[in-house]
Formats: C-alpha cells, sequence, structure tokens
C-alpha cells in the first residue's frame, strides 16, 4: 500500500468525531516532515488532575516498579481496565485523528501503559516502534503513539529525544547511525518539553528514546500506542479486556479495541 492512498475513516470514528479536518495544516506538516506534533495544554486541568490521581493510585495499588522490562521506571500496564478516566485517552478525537493522518488507514490500540522514568534513570537507546525497515517510500506506516504528559516534560527530568525527519529514511538505524553509548546525543537530536496536559503524537517509525531524568521528582506520561488494523495488537484486548470495562464501553472504544468490527 503506498503512504499517500487513504482509506477511508471507519463509521466508528466518525462517530467519535475523527476527522482531518481538526488537524491545521501546520499540525499535519508537522507529522509528515518532522514525524511527531505536540497539542499544547489539550487536556483540561480537572481531567488531567484525575488521571494523575488514578495514576498514583495504582502505583499505591499494585507497587508497579518495571525491574525487569526497563529498571528504573514505574510502568503501570493495561490502563484500558484501570478506570474510566483511561477512556478518554485512546478516543480522543483530535489525537485520533492525528493518528490516522499518519497511517491512513484504520487502526487499533495496540498497547496502553504508563511510563514514569525515576529520579536519575530513564536513560534509552535510540529505536523506532518497528521492527522491519523501510525499503522505499512507497511502504506505509504502520506505528503512532501517542503520549499524554501528567508532568512537564523538560530536558532535566527525562523528556522524549528525537530525530526529526528519521521516520522516513530507508532501512536500519544502524545504517545511518553509529552507536557508542547509551547515552550518545544525535547531532540532530531534539527533547519534546511540554507543559503538562499536553499530549505528543508521534510516527512510531521515527527515532526516539527516553532520556535520563536528572530531576528529584517522578515524570509520569501515559502512553496509548496505535497499530494500523491490519497487524496484531501488542495487546489482546480481546482476551485482556475484562467484562465490567466492555459493559462500560462505547461502541466506537469497543472498535479502537478490537472488540468488534
Amino acid at each position: 500500500m503506498s503512504i499517500a492512498h487513504k482509506e477511508p475513516l471507519h463509521e466508528q470514528l466518525v462517530a467519535l468525531g475523527v476527522s482531518e479536518s481538526l488537524l491545521t495544516e501546520e499540525e499535519k506538516a508537522s507529522l509528515d516532515t518532522r514525524g511527531f506534533v505536540v497539542f499544547e495544554r489539550l487536556m483540561e486541568p480537572a481531567f488531567l488532575e484525575r488521571l494523575r490521581e488514578r495514576y498514583e493510585a495504582i502505583m499505591s495499588d499494585e507497587g508497579i516498579t518495571d525491574k525487569d522490562e526497563e529498571p528504573g521506571t514505574r510502568r503501570p500496564h493495561d490502563l484500558v481496565n484501570k478506570g474510566e478516566e483511561f477512556d478518554g485517552p485512546y478516543t480522543h478525537p483530535q489525537v485520533l485523528a492525528a493518528v490516522y493522518h499518519v497511517l491512513q488507514r484504520n487502526f487499533k490500540l495496540s498497547n496502553y501503559c504508563g511510563r514514569d522514568a525515576l529520579p536519575k534513570q530513564g536513560q534509552q537507546h535510540f529505536h523506532s516502534d518497528w521492527a522491519e525497515p523501510r525499503r522505499s517510500e512507497d511502504d506505509p506506516f504502520h506505528v503512532v503513539n501517542t503520549v499524554w504528559l501528567l508532568d512537564d516534560f523538560s530536558a532535566a527530568n527525562g523528556a522524549t529525544r528525537v530525530v526529526p525527519g528519521s521516520h522516513r529514511l530507508l532501512g536500519k538505524i544502524g545504517d545511518h547511525f553509529s552507536f557508542e553509548g547509551i547515552e550518545q546525543p544525535h547531532p540532530e537530536q531534539i527533547i519534546l518539553e511540554a507543559p503538562a496536559g499536553s499530549v505528543i503524537v508521534f510516527n512510531s517509525h521515527l527515532w526516539h528514546s527516553g532520556t535520563r531524568n536528572t530531576s528529584d521528582a517522578a515524570r509520569r506520561g501515559v502512553f496509548a500506542y496505535f497499530c494500523a488494523r491490519e497487524h496484531e495488537p501488542y495487546i489482546n484486548h480481546q482476551v485482556k479486556t475484562s467484562a465490567e470495562t466492555r459493559a462500560r464501553l462505547s461502541a466506537p472504544a469497543r472498535y479502537l479495541l478490537g472488540l468488534e468490527e
């Protein structure tokens, strides 16, 4: 499929109000050329506070520290089933419009978790979230990540770094950039700094990584990660979604989880 081909939006996405008219031309251009867009202060303050409270309640109840997957981070998983507060991020029309703009076809939620780099932790290697490298300009994009900022993201507290435009490069990262260490900067990298309540949407073929949190406070983010609909999601929501969650979900939300077509 050529990335120029645009599949019509599914009726359930239309029912949510998803439309590319929700994006400005500047936002579309940023997704196309730089590989990301930042919606500053998209969350209402009251909603942001509810997400923070629920996030910390999960930490208190479950004590989730990701000792194996990524030491030095807290990663609450399975947010689909962790409360109605988390229904909003993966069904937000403007954010989904940005996801659709990148993928050019219908999609579903692949994974939904938090990532919270603890003080003095969080540094990652540059990576993309799709194993297969792009081999031609006509190769479609397959994955998009959205980051809901529960705290300010800054260069001091471990904000995400990206290499703008790297999503369009052909081949693997190693074909273009020689890795000498986990903290090695890329000469063209930028740090995605934004205030709490903002949402970052980025093409997950983009080279990116978390950076070290050199502050004394945690840096919390909720990550709703989407894939094109033809792919298997990282989390099988058909199996994982509880009966209680299913009972409260709207038809569009169930569609985004792959529970119905």
